[in-house]
């Protein structure tokens, strides 16, 4: 890997590992509803002059229908469930937790089609995969919230099926193109939702902050930084940064907001990152092409 790899790599790690102490402090006083809408209408606002004046979105919005698909699975309910979870679970626990997206997208692949025959060694990666879930929510799950772990298997299917969506139906669209527009649809989704919630005060300087940063850095810095970074390394070694995001996560939950982490997470996480690695490992033609581009923003 070259240097500018390397340091786009880095940047991409920690860039998208740091959503989950931003949203546990943004949602602890606005509702998740208007933390979407501010993050996908400011985000939106950055990206889509970008891309009207880079591509012809024309060709975009010629598959709108599977552009809302894409836009509803990977960002407009992911990230409210996301958001709504976390004013119950820590960052930390929602970081790892999410980590075992993989899973359910070697299992959604096969159940729809999408992937060659599932070996013995992918089996083996989703049976290590689920030990790994059940060792990191049990670790603690008398005091975890129920509904919230329901929210966050809503949001590990979505991000799971986005990147199927994308490497589907909208092969060959420009990338920037479909996450600029996404983003817009989901603001004006979340616009008269957000109208209703907004908070009876000023939010603190702190969830000031973290909205911009989620907003800015999070969503459209970092979709603009992952795409140099496919360009630099390729689509499939980029996903390796699935992997480190929740360790970056569960670091900055455990220093910044003093979030407990146990033993027996930390094997969890390991076991899941393993069976992650089993459940997907296929040779370069049967990968879906395009994939590494709907990487989850938290």
């Amino acid at each position: 890997m070259t240097r500018r790899g390397l340091v786009l790599f880095a940047l991409m790690s920690v860039i998208w590992g740091i959503p989950y102490l931003f949203i546990r402090v943004a949602v602890a006083e606005i509702s998740p509803a208007t933390l979407v809408f501010v993050r996908t209408a400011i985000g939106a606002a950055i990206l889509l002059p970008i891309a009207i004046a880079r591509v012809d979105l024309r060709a975009v919005l010629a598959r709108w229908r599977w552009v809302v698909a894409f836009a509803a699975v990977e960002i407009a309910g992911p990230w409210v469930m996301l958001g709504s979870a976390e004013q119950h679970v820590a960052s930390s626990l929602a970081a790892l937790l999410i980590a075992g997206v993989p899973l359910v997208g070697t299992v959604f692949a096969v159940a729809t089609g999408g992937a060659d025959r599932v070996g013995r060694g992918n089996v083996l990666g989703l049976l290590i995969g689920l030990a790994g879930v059940a060792a990191i929510v049990g670790a603690d799950f008398g005091s975890t919230d129920l509904t919230a772990l329901a929210q966050i298997a809503v949001v590990i299917v979505g991000y799971a099926i986005g990147p199927a969506i994308l490497s589907r139906r909208l092969a060959g669209l420009p990338s920037l193109g479909v996450m600029a527009v996404s983003l817009g649809l989901c603001a004006l989704l979340y616009l008269p939702i957000a109208a209703v919630q907004l908070p009876p005060v000023v939010p603190s300087p702190n969830v000031l902050i973290s909205v911009a940063i989620l907003a800015s850095l999070c969503t459209a810095a970092a979709f603009l930084i992952f795409g140099a970074l496919i360009n630099e390394i390729g689509p499939v070694r980029s996903t390796v940064i699935t992997y480190f995001n929740p360790t970056v996560a569960a670091v900055l939950g455990v220093l910044v907001l003093n979030e407990a982490f146990s033993l027996p997470m930390g094997i969890g996480f390991a076991l899941v990152l393993l069976g992650s690695t089993l459940a997907t490992r296929r040779s370069d033609t049967s990968l879906e092409p395009g994939a590494a581009l709907a990487e989850p923003i938290p």
